[in-house]
């Protein structure tokens, strides 16, 4: 099972202070935002607007962005937007009062990251910004072997390097980090709710289906055109990944 102890601190590769820029035009909840990323240690900027929000990103580099849906001048679809245009994939943290499953399926598909909902608890936001950065490969906490294998497959959870059989495999961050959870959990079946909680960390409405889909993702990218498959359905149940016997 995957470890449920306290987290480590989190860094980035070379040692230094994580960063994170907080967007959003409610000068309370960057405060607070900002009060509780500092105690993790990490470096933090606010921007109260999408046009700032740019400005910052350009200045102070982040290694991860909390970014507000609705504001005054640019919105933050349209700050999401101008970003990857420009070529930076920095990991976005949506953060919004909406919170029907079309606007976290339309956020996600713009390219960003993980959606929290207001109101939120501050833990909340900081477990989804770990989360996203160590997918993203922008930080780490240090001294655990970073390498998961089932057969000839193999992870790195620091370079975010994927080989099967000595054939490199090119994965999205969410690709990643499902096939993460598969990997921690080898030999053991995980539920479409389990995989839902854990990888994108809320139930989608209940939308299973987007699990399916990324499962089938993987599939393609990971066993397509191979002898021995390594994941598998086991029906009405959910899924496992295993090496070949």
């Amino acid at each position: 099972m995957e470890d449920m102890s306290a987290p480590a601190p989190l860094h980035r590769p070379d040692g230094s202070a994580l960063r994170v820029l907080v967007v959003d035009d409610e000068q309370m909840l960057t405060d607070l935002l900002s009060m509780a990323l500092r105690m993790e240690g990490w470096e933090v900027r606010t921007a109260g607007s999408g046009f700032e929000a740019l400005s910052e990103t350009r200045e102070f580099d982040p290694d991860a962005l909390v970014l507000d849906i609705m504001m005054p001048d640019l919105d933050g679809m349209a700050v999401l937007q101008r970003l990857r245009q420009s070529g930076n994939d920095v990991p976005v943290l949506f953060l919004t009062a909406k919170d029907a499953v079309a606007d976290r399926v339309a956020g996600l598909t713009a390219g960003g990251d993980d959606y929290v909902t207001k109101p939120f608890s501050l833990e909340e936001v900081v477990a989804r910004l770990r989360g996203l950065m160590r997918r993203a490969g922008t930080a780490t906490a240090g001294g655990a072997d970073p390498i998961l294998r089932v057969g000839d497959l193999s992870l790195n959870e620091d370079s975010h390097e994927v080989e099967r059989a000595g054939d490199e495999i090119e994965l999205t961050a969410t690709e990643f980090e499902l096939l993460r959870f598969l990997m921690r959990n080898q030999r053991r079946v995980v539920s479409k709710a389990q995989i839902l909680d854990r990888v994108w960390n809320y139930d989608f409405g209940g939308r299973s289906s987007v699990v399916e889909l990324y499962i089938s993702y993987l599939r393609k990218k990971i066993d397509a055109g191979r002898d021995e498959p390594l994941i598998h359905t086991v029906r009405g149940v959910g899924y496992m990944i295993k090496a070949p016997q």
